[in-house]
């Protein structure tokens, strides 16, 4: 809940910035901000560098594309389309052997 929030917050500390600056350094700005918290938060539950790494690397890319979507104004429903078609692609192929049915008991039998 409390990445979530972050995220959210992103969009009001873009605009607020974006109204004293040029937009590009407010997007830096803002992105470059949640980022590091969400990457600092991340590592405090997480405890292990490599999964905050990702974490960060996740982020980075999505607040990549975005600002890309944002520049592109002619092209911006296409990309975003396409891009959120490769994210769920990447979801589904890397969540093909999860076992949904398993409960938390470990126990991998469907109850009736």
């Amino acid at each position: 809940m409390l990445v979530g929030l972050g995220l959210s917050i992103f969009y009001t500390l873009l605009v607020s910035l974006s109204e004293q600056i040029s937009f590009n350094l407010a997007y830096l700005i803002a992105s470059f901000s949640i980022i590091t918290l969400i990457t600092a938060y991340s590592y405090s539950m997480l405890k292990n560098k490599k999964l905050t790494a990702i974490v960060a690397l996740v982020l980075i890319v999505l607040y990549v594309f975005l600002f890309t979507i944002l520049q592109l104004q002619d092209y911006s429903l296409l990309l975003g389309s396409i891009g959120l078609f490769i994210a769920l692609a990447i979801v589904m192929y890397l969540s093909r052997k999860v076992d949904w049915y398993s409960n938390l008991n470990g126990d991998n039998k469907i109850e009736e």
